[in-house]
């Protein structure tokens, strides 16, 4: 009966023990919530509860598994199971807690410094979120680690390894140089300012807004809602464009080709009512200009500001169109058309060919002279 009894007080108190501790951490962790709005520290360690208690049930179990007396001809390796699942859960809570303390620390920042500096907000956002990936994969790593190092073949292989490591981290430099090097333009665009989380960029024609960075990879979201997913590498080895870089704001341009007889005086008055009423328009500043001729149009200019890329795009098709529906609506004239009427001859044309004798002289050219009769 004892052979019983023991394993169930032990295991089922461990268990009981755990829950119960899990679940008195969580109450306080919610009423420090409630009473804390101003910081998100005390909600986001919440979600670190189910490593925490994997944590102290794995703790209690290996401490006292001894007692139990179940599957003793297996004690070690049970022992090592509970070893491997404690090295997991407490690599997985550090990376919880880590992750709770960078995104507290990032939402206080930007709660003060959103309105006053947004590009800077979103440099640090970028910032954080690379932070975050380096700490998970450097305590995975060491978890890991420690978790090979438990096995016994592991350690007496450590030797030879460290022995061989020189030449190891050659063969891995060179086999891995691309990931190498996207992993610095990583950290290079995270603390050097080129690229931020939410900038609008220009990439190989595309227009989009920048939605992840991590140390391999970043993807742009275009404004069909398609998401290019390119090498940070590129980033810092070819040029760009970044609409955000400094300020947000823009200054567009519309252009139009219409008759040389377009009313333009009435075309600014009617650009200027455009933008009054179009919430997009920044009001900073707007014109009207012809910027080139041919021979049948002219090519007229309208430049227009907002406060950044997505506001640009809608004053410049706004006004596209509106002032297109104005000039069909109230002077069609000044549609460009092609021309097919006859060409009026300059007036030296017009006295050469006037007629000295009675008979214009294009007559005179094509006449014959008469046949003399026989």
């Amino acid at each position: 009966m004892e052979d019983v009894l023991r394993p169930l007080i032990v295991v089922g108190g461990s268990v009981v023990l755990t829950l119960l501790l899990g679940w008195a951490t969580d109450r306080l962790l919610r009423k420090a919530d409630d009473r804390h709005h101003e910081t998100p520290l005390w909600g986001l360690l919440r979600r670190a509860r189910v490593p925490y208690q994997l944590l102290l049930c794995a703790v209690l179990l290996r401490a006292s598994y001894d007692e139990t007396r179940l599957l003793t001809s297996h004690d070690l390796a049970v022992g090592r199971v509970l070893t491997l699942v404690l090295i997991g859960s407490a690599a997985w809570l550090t990376i919880r807690i880590a992750a709770a303390v960078v995104e507290t620390s990032y939402t206080r920042y930007a709660s003060n410094h959103r309105e006053r500096d947004p590009a800077r907000v979103r440099r640090v956002r970028t910032q954080v979120t690379l932070i975050r990936r380096v700490v998970s994969a450097t305590v995975g790593v060491v978890a890991v680690a420690a978790m090979l190092l438990t096995f016994p073949a592991m350690r007496a292989a450590g030797a030879s390894l460290l022995a061989s490591a020189g030449i190891l981290g050659i063969v891995a430099g060179v086999a891995a140089q691309s990931t190498l090097g996207n992993m610095f333009a990583g950290l290079q665009i995270a603390f050097g300012d080129m690229v931020r989380i939410g900038d609008t960029v220009v990439v190989d024609g595309e227009w989009g807004t920048v939605e992840e960075i991590t140390l391999t990879f970043l993807t742009v979201r275009t404004w069909d809602e398609r998401r290019i997913t390119m090498p940070v590498s590129y980033f810092t080895s070819k040029p760009f464009e970044n609409w955000s870089r400094g300020t947000p704001q823009m200054t567009g341009t519309v252009f139009w080709h219409v008759d040389h007889s377009a009313p333009l005086d009435a075309m600014r008055e009617r650009l200027r009512d455009i933008l009054r009423e179009c919430p997009a328009w920044d009001g900073r500043a707007y014109n009207l200009t012809v910027t080139d001729s041919t021979p049948s149009t002219l090519e007229v200019r309208a430049l227009v500001t907002a406060k950044d890329a997505d506001d640009i795009w809608t004053v410049r098709v706004t006004v596209r169109e509106q002032m297109m529906r104005f000039l069909s609506d109230e002077h069609p004239y000044a549609l460009p058309r092609v021309n097919t009427a006859d060409a009026v001859p300059p007036p030296w044309a017009a006295r050469e060919s006037a007629p000295a004798d009675g008979v214009p002289a294009t007559r005179r050219l094509h006449s014959h002279p008469p046949r003399q009769a026989r």
